[in-house]
């Protein structure tokens, strides 16, 4: 460094970013903190879990699976078909 102080500088830049992880940290545990306590206080609402998969199937209906005619199995290779292999019978 061209100056002194270089030594100052980086002790206040590690005394700001202790500080940041510091802030960090508290709000994480009172989030956490805060989640525990209101599921113990019973106002939390219950989630029925047995539909799970059948909700995240629904939701995930059309994001992923658009059928377009034309193109291959992937976008990868160009857009261009690509034929299933044929098992060679012998």
């Amino acid at each position: 460094m061209a100056g002194e102080n270089w030594t100052m500088w980086l002790n206040i830049t590690n005394f700001a970013l202790g500080i940041v992880t510091l802030v960090a940290l508290l709000v994480v545990f009172s989030a956490v903190g805060w989640d525990l306590l209101v599921r113990k206080a019973g106002r939390a609402p219950q989630v029925d879990l047995r539909n799970v998969d059948a909700d995240l199937k629904a939701l995930l209906q059309g994001s992923h699976s658009l059928s377009v005619p034309g193109l291959g199995l992937t976008m990868a290779d160009g857009g261009e078909r690509v034929e299933p292999s044929h098992k060679k019978q012998e």
